[in-house]
């Protein structure tokens, strides 16, 4: 089963015990994994937002650059 995943018996053991004492509910969601689309949306808002802040940094430089 290990091999299948691409993990080791240790972590797939630590899975396990986690499942079983968190009332057999899965606590926490590998990164990509949303428990909904709401929280989908979300991330790629927040994605957007940082990387039009970034683009926004850039031109001010840009601006003050060229402004000299």
């Amino acid at each position: 089963m290990c091999s299948q995943l691409g993990v080791g018996n240790s972590t797939l053991a630590r899975w396990k015990w986690e499942y079983k004492n968190n009332n057999n509910e899965v606590q926490f969601r590998g990164s990509g994994n949303f428990s909904s689309d709401l929280e989908k949306e979300n991330a790629r808002l927040r994605r957007e937002l940082k990387n039009t802040q970034d683009a926004l940094e850039i031109l001010k430089k840009a601006i003050s650059i060229l402004g000299d």
